[in-house]
């Protein structure tokens, strides 16, 4: 079992735009079953957390709000009812991630979105992995992949199409 930060980013080190615009990341190809595709990585998670802002995202761009993988959203918002897999939560990540790896059940955990989340996760010592996917575009600001000094080490490169794919461990 990992703790793996899954996610896209542009080639200046943004997830998303100011106005929390992913279009610069919807509109490349990608070759889903491909290396490092997100339906093979789908199949080896066992839980995932998100902040609020991608929780906001999910809603406002997905007719059928996620699915049956226990999801843990960290906010102090308001939101209307979700989905019975989707736990809203205030607490810190270490209480949470314990929670995560029960429900987990063995397989691994997604810390998906924003970079100060997985900062967190890294800063209590949860966080095992980062995989990104680069895209062929800058964005001159937005949300920082991750907003703060993490050391990784290389351990897998692959070509998705348009994705330079890479797959790091998180140095301890």
């Amino acid at each position: 079992m990992a703790t793996i930060y899954y996610t896209g980013c542009t080639l200046d080190g943004f997830i998303a735009t100011d106005d929390h615009s992913l279009d610069w990341l919807t509109s490349r190809d990608i070759d889903m079953e491909g290396p490092m595709g997100y339906p093979g990585f789908r199949e080896r998670l066992g839980a995932c957390v998100m902040g609020a802002t991608t929780w906001q995202w999910i809603l406002d761009h997905d007719d059928d709000p996620w699915g049956p993988l226990p999801t843990w959203v960290l906010t102090h918002r308001t939101f209307p009812e979700a989905p019975p897999s989707v736990r809203f939560d205030r607490d810190d990540v270490q209480r949470v991630h314990a929670e995560m790896t029960e429900a987990a059940d063995g397989k691994d955990l997604w810390v998906v979105g924003g970079g100060e989340l997985v900062g967190q996760f890294h800063d209590a010592g949860l966080l095992d992995e980062v995989w990104i996917q680069y895209a062929p575009v800058t964005v001159g600001s937005g949300a920082p992949v991750l907003p703060r000094h993490v050391e990784l080490r290389l351990e897998e490169v692959a070509r998705n199409r348009d994705f330079m794919c890479g797959r790091y461990s998180v140095v301890r």
